[in-house]
C-alpha cells in the first residue's frame, strides 16, 4: 500500500549501518517505535526479535500481519481463507457501505459494490476470530490483508483524509481479497503496543531503538481515519464531510514543531536500548544541528554516526523551489546514565560542565542533600547525586532564572521566547532590536521582572554574558549569538532534568546557609577566584565582589564545616598566567586537605585557567 515516508527505499542503508555496527545478530530485540507498514519491521525479523509500536491500531495491525504472514497456516479454519472469501459473491450494507459508499451517503471512497464486499470481508473475518477458527496472528494477518485489498481501490490519492470527486478507474476495479506483502523469513518473537512512544519508552526492554517519527505537520490519523475505522470495526460518530472518526486520540505531538523536539530528548534519554538508529529528513520540524547535539549527549563518545542519503520527493509547480532533499540516518550507543552530562542554557562566565565527570568522580556518594553554593548555571548540581539539590545564589536574578526553567512549561516557554524574538525583532548584532528588548526588561520592578524576557535577552547579548550594574538593571550590550539549535537542544534537556530532579532554589549568600546545612550533605563550592575577575564578579554589579577578604571567610566557613564532619568540594584557581594563590595552598598543607589538578579548561572567552579541586576527605576508589 501507498503510505507516507514509507522506508523501503533506505532499508539497504539501515542493513548496511547495522552490519557496520557489528549488530546483525540473532539473539537481539530491535523495537519499532514507530512502525507505519512495517516495512523496518518485517525486513529485520530474519535477525532480530521484533518489538512493534505506533499510536495507530491500523499500523500495527498491518505491521503485525506483514510480519507474521508466514507463519499463518489457518489449519484449525480447514479452508484457504482467500479462496472461499474471493469465491463468495456475498454482499454486506455495513458502516463502510452506509458511510464511504454512495450506497447510502455522498461520499466517493469506494463503489457500493466494493463497499459491500468490504463489509463482508470485515465481519466473515470477525466470525473466524469469534468462533475460535482463526489464531490471533491469523487474525492479524487477514486484517492486514484486508487493509492492502482496500488500498488497491479506494478512490483517494494515496490517503484518506479525502475522497476524489469522480471515479478513479482504479476505484472502479472489483475488488480482491490479496495477500499482504511479506518478507519469507519466520520472526523469532513479536510483541506489539499501541501508544504513544513517550508514554512507553521507559518500559520497554530492547537492544536497538529504531525512531521514525513524522517529519512535519500532517496528522497521520486525520490522512488514514478510514483504516483505523476498518480494523478496530467500532463504528464511531464520524463527521459529515469526509466522514472521520474523532482523531483527538490518533493526534501526535511529533508532528508539531518544538513539541517533537521536546519528545525526541525525552525518547533518547529514556530509552532501555543499547543503540539507538534514527531516520528523518531535512523537511522536517527537526534540524541536522539539534539532532546531532541531542544524540551526542546520551552518545558514548566516537559512537555518534550520521548517513546523508538523497531521495527524490513529488514535487508540483507550487513546491519546485529547488530545495535539495536527504534522509538522514543517524546511530549512537548509548551512555551509561550516570555518565550523561546535563548543561544550562546559560553561557554561565566559568561554568564547570567541562570538568562535570571529575566532579562526579570524586563525590562522595550516599548524601541525602547537595548543596551547590555558589550555583551560577547550575550545571554542576543538576548532575549531581542525593535525593535532593539545594542551588544558591546571591543572584536573586539568575536564581529567578534557573528556576524558571523548572515552574514553566518547556514548549509554553520556547514558545514565549520565540514570541518575544519575533516581537522584538531580535537578530546577531541587531542594536537597537535588542537595546528596546533589554530596556522593557529593567523598566519593569525589580521583583517583578519575567526571567523568561531575561533570558531572551541574554541570548542575544555579548557572548550571551549575564551582567547587571549597580542599579540592577541588565547591561550587557548586543552581541553575535541568537537562538540556535544547540542552545535549543541545552534548553530542552536542562528543563525536563530539572523538572526531574528534587531541586529547591535558593538566593542567599553561601555563609546564610552553615545552619541549615545537616550531617547529611555534601557542600560544593564554586566562588569567584582571586586570581581572575569576571564582570560578575568585580564588584561593580551591585552584588558582592570577591577579595582576599572574602576568600579567607569562605576558607573559614569551609573549615568549620570541616569540623562537623561534612565532606565538602572546593572549585578552585591555584596558578593563573604565572601568578599563585598562596594563600589557598598555604590554607590546603595547614589543614591537610586534598588537591588535584585537573588541567587546563578553557573559559566562554577562549581563556585558559587551571582548575582545582579541594576536597576535605579520602578520595573515593
Amino acid at each position: 500500500m501507498r503510505f507516507l515516508g514509507n522506508k523501503t527505499a533506505i532499508l539497504p542503508d539501515v542493513e548496511r549501518l547495522l552490519r557496520k555496527k557489528g549488530l546483525l545478530q540473532n539473539g537481539l530485540t530491535l523495537f519499532d517505535a514507530f512502525c507505519g507498514t512495517g516495512s523496518v519491521a518485517d525486513y529485520f525479523k530474519k535477525y532480530y526479535r521484533i518489538i512493534l509500536n505506533d499510536n495507530l491500531s491500523w499500523a500495527v495491525t498491518y505491521s503485525w500481519g506483514r510480519i507474521c504472514a508466514h507463519s499463518c497456516r489457518f489449519k484449525k479454519l480447514g479452508v484457504d481463507p482467500f479462496v472461499y472469501l474471493n469465491g463468495s459473491c456475498e454482499s454486506r450494507h455495513g458502516f463502510i457501505f452506509n458511510n464511504y459508499s454512495p450506497g447510502n451517503s455522498s461520499r466517493m471512497y469506494f463503489t457500493q459494490k466494493n463497499a459491500g464486499r468490504i463489509d463482508y470481508f470485515r465481519w466473515q473475518i470477525e466470525q473466524w476470530k469469534r468462533d475460535g477458527l482463526i489464531s490471533e496472528d491469523e487474525y492479524k494477518y487477514l486484517l492486514a490483508c484486508l487493509i492492502e485489498s482496500v488500498s488497491g481501490v479506494s478512490n483517494t490519492a494515496g490517503v484518506y483524509g479525502a475522497f476524489l470527486k469522480k471515479w478513479d478507474a482504479r476505484a472502479l476495479k472489483p475488488i480482491v481479497f490479496e495477500r499482504v506483502d511479506a518478507a519469507q523469513a519466520l520472526c523469532g518473537g513479536l510483541t506489539a503496543y499501541t501508544q504513544k512512544i513517550e508514554d512507553i519508552i521507559s518500559d520497554v526492554e530492547c537492544d536497538i531503538l529504531y525512531l521514525d517519527p513524522p517529519y512535519t505537520q500532517n496528522q497521520y490519523g486525520t490522512q488514514y481515519h478510514l483504516l483505523e475505522t476498518l480494523v478496530l470495526d467500532d463504528q464511531p460518530a464520524i463527521s459529515a464531510v469526509t466522514g472521520s472518526r474523532k482523531t483527538a486520540p490518533m493526534r501526535s505531538d511529533w508532528s508539531k514543531d518544538i513539541k517533537c523536539h521536546i519528545l525526541f530528548d525525552k525518547v533518547i534519554a529514556k530509552t532501555k536500548a543499547k543503540y539507538i538508529v534514527f531516520s528523518y529528513n531535512n523537511d522536517g520540524f527537526m534540524s541536522k544541528e539539534f539532532i546531532e547535539a541531542t544524540l551526542k549527549r546520551y552518545g558514548k563518545e566516537g559512537t555518534y554516526d550520521c548517513k546523508k542519503i538523497p531521495y527524490k520527493k513529488y514535487q508540483n509547480w507550487k513546491s519546485r523551489n529547488g530545495k535539495k532533499h536527504f534522509e538522514y540516518l543517524f546511530f549512537i550507543e548509548k551512555k551509561d546514565e550516570h555518565d550523561v552530562v546535563y548543561e544550562s542554557p546559560l553561557n554561565y562566565t566559568g561554568n564547570k560542565v567541562k570538568i562535570v565527570p571529575a566532579i562526579k568522580s570524586y563525590v562522595v556518594d550516599g548524601r541525602r542533600t547537595f548543596y551547590d553554593l555558589f550555583g551560577g548555571g547550575f550545571n554542576v548540581g543538576i548532575n549531581m547525586p542525593g535525593e535532593t539539590v539545594k542551588y544558591v545564589d546571591i543572584n536573586h536574578f539568575i536564581t529567578d532564572l534557573i528556576k524558571s526553567f523548572r515552574e514553566n512549561d518547556t514548549y509554553e516557554y520556547i514558545s514565549y521566547v520565540k514570541k518575544q524574538i519575533k516581537h522584538y525583532g531580535l537578530e546577531k548584532a541587531k542594536a537597537e532590536s535588542y537595546q528596546r528588548a533589554r530596556n522593557d526588561y529593567n523598566s519593569a520592578p525589580a521583583k517583578e521582572r519575567d526571567p523568561r524576557l531575561l533570558f531572551t535577552v541574554i541570548l542575544y547579548g555579548y557572548q550571551q554574558q549575564i551582567r547587571f550594574n549597580s542599579s540592577y538593571e541588565f547591561n550587557n550590550p548586543v552581541g553575535m549569538r541568537w537562538f540556535n539549535d544547540k542552545v535549543l537542544e541545552k534548553m530542552v534537556s536542562f528543563s525536563r532534568k530539572i523538572k526531574e530532579c528534587s531541586c529547591q532554589f535558593i538566593s542567599a549568600s553561601y555563609g546564610d546557609m552553615e545552619r541549615e546545612i545537616g550531617a547529611d550533605a555534601f557542600v560544593y563550592m564554586d566562588p569567584p577566584y582571586q586570581l581572575t575577575t569576571g564582570s560578575y564578579n568585580d564588584g561593580k554589579r551591585g552584588f558582592k565582589g570577591w577579595n582576599g577578604a572574602l576568600e579567607a571567610e569562605l576558607f573559614a566557613f569551609a573549615d568549620r564545616l570541616s569540623e562537623r564532619g561534612i565532606p565538602f568540594m572546593l572549585s578552585y584557581v591555584a596558578e593563573h598566567k604565572g601568578k599563585k594563590n598562596t594563600a589557598l595552598l598555604q590554607w590546603i598543607e595547614a589543614h591537610g586537605y586534598r588537591l588535584i589538578e585537573l588541567g587546563e579548561v578553557t573559559g566562554i572567552s577562549g581563556s585558559k585557567r587551571k582548575e582545582v579541586l579541594i576536597l576535605n576527605y579520602d578520595i573515593p576508589k
